[in-house]
Formats: structure tokens, C-alpha cells, sequence
């Protein structure tokens, strides 16, 4: 007989997991109602899942704790803010009021931290506060985007779907992270190493050919490592100044990358990166498309399913575009003409607009169109990571070429002029 993991709400609002044996998830429901349990969710456990021991992730849970900063905010790591996430949002799916819900993660031993988080929203929550306001107001961590996507789930009431999907986000978004960092390990080592064989050369090897040169052609050094010299030689004194104008650099592109009145044109020169560019306006074409099909399905009127759009927006350059758009909806033109104007989105994901707006389903078409971007957006990352090793490996190489092309060919100059004198 399958077994059943489930995830239910006792009598006194407490959460309770555990297993049971039935034929069928509509058996395991009943016993599940004899029990008085109310399910939150119930999935079939496979034989590998029965065999492992359950406590584990509650003790992973317990060993990571939050941080309360100066301003009094709690502030969570990525696993805890996607794990509060998945919690709610399973509890939003089963039936459960916002409020009921943030109760029970309260109550939940598990949870660790989040419950200071789950207290302190649902005390926002009742007494009258927005949800995403409440997010807010408790943790920086959950951030802009995600707040404005909350705010939109609370408008649509499909604050369950969204957040799902947000959950989904964060883990492919840390899933990235982790994958560039373990593939850039090697290149990192592989960087390290040429470094240190230019060091070698400069420091060593240069020196002794130098001198070399000098006691066979009578002082007189051929161009190449004239040239290479010289250079050595001048970052040998001026490296400070140079790191000093570097950290300058730096420290004034941040401040005017930060500055609001410069984030639309910087956030447009990124559109524009080779490959990292058509990744940002895949993710934005995603998440636009996504939020747009949640709002529009959901009852919101275009207009405002607009405007929650944007507000998820955090590029400033496709905000702009965005605003263009709510305003020339806004004065009754269509969806997919206000893009066409815009001049800012794909010719397919106009056309495959149109075609919800001739047949009337247009959250269908969005999220057709997300599903589609989707897949070229891991395309397009998949080809960014495969690019890394390969563009790394033909830069060392020429950095390393260089140096021995100078040195062989002074070599062979110092030869010739030996040859020319005898």
C-alpha cells in the first residue's frame, strides 16, 4: 500500500507532519479528516523518501538563525526567505487566510527564525497593514522586487500563484549562482597560475635574458625587450599610482551608478552587454509575462495589471518602456500596439500578444509567451556558462604568448647580431 506525506493544521491551529498508508490520495484525505487534521498538503512518498530519516531539514532549520540589524529589521539568508516562501505559499493553496497562515508558521517549532518573521507580518496583517507592506517593514532581505510582487498577488488575489513562482525564482537564481561559482574555481586557479609565470618572467627570467643581451651584443637590447623593460620598469614605480586611480575609479562609477538621476541610462548601457544584456531582457520578458498572465486571469483590468508590472520592475530603462505603454493604454489603444510604439519589445512577443487579444485570451498568450522565454533565457545561460572556460583559456594564452614571443625573439636578434659581428 503507497504511503502519504502530509503537512496538516491540528485543532489548535498547531502544524502537524507526518505519514500514513492509504490506496489513494482521496483515502489518505479521509483519514486524515477522521483525525480532525485539516491538509495543508499531501504528496506520495517514494520508497527512497520513506527510508530517510524526516528530522534533518528541521535541524538544518534550527542551526540557521537570523539577524536583527541596528534599524531593528530581521534579516534572513536566501534558504529561509525561499523556505518562508514555499510555506506560506502551500498554506495560501490549501484555503487558509493570510492571517491563519502566518499563525501557524508561528506556531511551527521547525521554522527556526522565520517565526519572528511570521510573528511580526501577521501582527502588521491584522491590524490592517498590507501584506507586502508588512514584508517591508519586518526584512530587507525580501527586497523590492519581491514586495511589489506580493503587493500584486494581494491585488489579484492569486497571492498563493505568485509566490510559487517567486519561490521558483530565488532557487534558480541561487541554482545560478552556485553553478558560476563552481565553474569559475578552475578559471580562477588557471588565472592565479598565469599570474605567477608572468611574475617569473618579469622578475626573473627578463632580468637574466637582459643581462645576458647586454655582455653578447655590447649593451645594445633589441626593441621587443626594450619595449617589455620599460614597461616593467614603469609599473615597477608607479603601481601605487595606478592601484590608487583604479580604487578612485571604482569607488566614483558606484556613486554614479547609485545615483537615481543616472540608473535609467545605466541600466540601459547593461541592456546593451554583449550576452548579459539579452539575459536581463529574457528575465524581465519572463517575469513580465508571468505577472501580467497572474493579474489579467485573475480579474485585474489591464491597466493596472500594468502598472503592478511595473512597479516589479527593477531595471529603470525597461520601467520607462513600461510607462509608455500604461499611458498609451491608458488612452485606449490596445495591448499589442502600445508595444509596437514603444519600440522596446520583440516582434514574437507582439504577435503572440495579438493573438491573445483577437481571441480573447490573452492570459494564455502571455503565459505562453513566458514559458517560451523561459527556455531561451536557460539557453542563453547554458551558452554563458559553456563561453566562460574557452574565452579565459584564449586570453592566458595570449598573455602568456606575448611574453615568450618577446623573449624568443630577442633571442633570435641577439643570434643574428652575433653572427653579423663574427
Amino acid at each position: 500500500m503507497p504511503a502519504f506525506t502530509y503537512k496538516a493544521l491540528g485543532p489548535g491551529g498547531g502544524v502537524q507532519t507526518g505519514k500514513l498508508d492509504a490506496g489513494d490520495r482521496n483515502e489518505a484525505l479521509r483519514l486524515l479528516d477522521r483525525k480532525g487534521l485539516q491538509p495543508v498538503s499531501i504528496k506520495q512518498a517514494s520508497a527512497e523518501m520513506s527510508n530517510r530519516p524526516a528530522p534533518r531539514k528541521a535541524k538544518a532549520n534550527k542551526e540557521s538563525s537570523a539577524t536583527t540589524g541596528a534599524d531593528g529589521l530581521i534579516r534572513l539568508k536566501q534558504p529561509e526567505v525561499v523556505l518562508f516562501t514555499e510555506e506560506l505559499a502551500d498554506m495560501l493553496a490549501a484555503g487558509l487566510q493570510l492571517e491563519p497562515a502566518l499563525r501557524a508558521m508561528e506556531n511551527r517549532q521547525e521554522l527556526g527564525s522565520l517565526k519572528e518573521v511570521a510573528q511580526s507580518i501577521r501582527h502588521m496583517v491584522r491590524d490592517g497593514t498590507n501584506f507586502s507592506v508588512a514584508l517591508k517593514r519586518t526584512s530587507p532581505s525580501f527586497g523590492p522586487l519581491y514586495c511589489s510582487l506580493a503587493a500584486a498577488g494581494e491585488a489579484s488575489g492569486a497571492l498563493d500563484t505568485i509566490l510559487n513562482r517567486q519561490a521558483h525564482y530565488l532557487k534558480t537564481l541561487s541554482e545560478l549562482r552556485s553553478r558560476l561559482i563552481l565553474a569559475m574555481i578552475y578559471p580562477a586557479f588557471l588565472i592565479l597560475a598565469v599570474v605567477g609565470v608572468i611574475v617569473i618572467f618579469v622578475t626573473i627570467l627578463i632580468p637574466q635574458l637582459t643581462q645576458l643581451i647586454e655582455t653578447t651584443s655590447g649593451g645594445k637590447l633589441p626593441g621587443p625587450i626594450v619595449a617589455l623593460v620599460a614597461v616593467t620598469d614603469h609599473f615597477g614605480q608607479f603601481w601605487y599610482v595606478y592601484l590608487i586611480l583604479l580604487v578612485a575609479g571604482g569607488l566614483f562609477f558606484k556613486a554614479w551608478k547609485d545615483n537615481e538621476e543616472n540608473r535609467p541610462t545605466w541600466d540601459g548601457m547593461k541592456l546593451k552587454i554583449p550576452l548579459v544584456g539579452r539575459v536581463i531582457s529574457s528575465r524581465f520578458y519572463v517575469q513580465f509575462l508571468e505577472t501580467m498572465a497572474n493579474l489579467v486571469g485573475n480579474g485585474l483590468t489591464l491597466l493596472r495589471a500594468l502598472e503592478l508590472s511595473r512597479d516589479a520592475t527593477q531595471n529603470h530603462s525597461l520601467r520607462v518602456a513600461l510607462n509608455e505603454v500604461i499611458e498609451q493604454v491608458g488612452d485606449g489603444r490596445s495591448l499589442s500596439k502600445a508595444m509596437i510604439r514603444t519600440g522596446n519589445f520583440p516582434a514574437l512577443l507582439i504577435d503572440m500578444v495579438s493573438v491573445g487579444e483577437q481571441t480573447g485570451k490573452i492570459d494564455q498568450s502571455l503565459r505562453r509567451a513566458a514559458e517560451r522565454y523561459d527556455k531561451e533565457l536557460n539557453n542563453d545561460l547554458s551558452r554563458i556558462m559553456a563561453l566562460i572556460m574557452p574565452v579565459i583559456l584564449i586570453v592566458m594564452a595570449m598573455v602568456i604568448g606575448s611574453v615568450v614571443y618577446l623573449m624568443i625573439s630577442a633571442i633570435f636578434q641577439t643570434i643574428s647580431n652575433l653572427n653579423s659581428r663574427s
